[in-house]
């Protein structure tokens, strides 16, 4: 797996380096050569932050963990990072089961199917706005997220409310 290592205004020691080097290998066995994994290091708060990115064959594992040492950071980003991936390992082999286990329709007794998710839908007024307006109006609602269509090239995007307390902006990409 490659690693790409970033400091945000900041100096990374070898020491601490090589300490994720080799605390985040043991990722390898999940992944194939083909997976890259970003490792963020920051300092907020006196807190020291790192940010794991995992990009794999389409799949996205992120863990973002302050600490007040990096050696903890990591530790905590690790564990999620594990989480993440036994949940999604865990939902491939359900669905791999269900699949290969077919049985025709007219076989299965009448059972009412039980709803897995509450899905609450909302309608809004879906106008070009920038930016700032969008995270206005996220920050009127008291919510942890906004989309929006962006006025100056019409895409749909989504700002959002990070962890450290900034904001964060998707857009599509073409």
């Amino acid at each position: 797996m490659k690693m790409n290592f970033t400091a945000r205004q900041m100096k990374v020691f070898d020491v601490v380096r090589e300490m994720a080097e080799k605390k985040l290998a043991k990722f390898d066995k999940f992944f194939g050569n083909n997976a890259e994994m970003d490792i963020t290091f920051s300092m907020a708060n006196n807190l020291e932050m790192i940010e794991i990115t995992i990009h794999s064959d389409g799949m996205v594992f992120r863990a973002e963990e302050a600490a007040d040492t990096f050696a903890n950071a990591i530790d905590n980003a690790t564990e999620a990072l594990e989480r993440q991936i036994r949940k999604n390992k865990t939902r491939l082999q359900k669905k791999i089961r269900a699949e290969g286990f077919q049985i025709a329709e007219e076989d299965l007794p009448d059972v009412e199917e039980e709803v897995m998710f509450n899905v609450r839908t909302k309608t809004f007024p879906f106008k070009p706005m920038s930016v700032e307006e969008a995270i206005l109006q996220m920050e009127l609602l008291g919510h942890s997220f906004y989309v929006f269509k962006d006025a100056q090239d019409l895409e749909t995007c989504v700002v959002y409310r990070r962890k450290n307390g900034g904001y964060g902006l998707i857009v599509p990409e073409n």
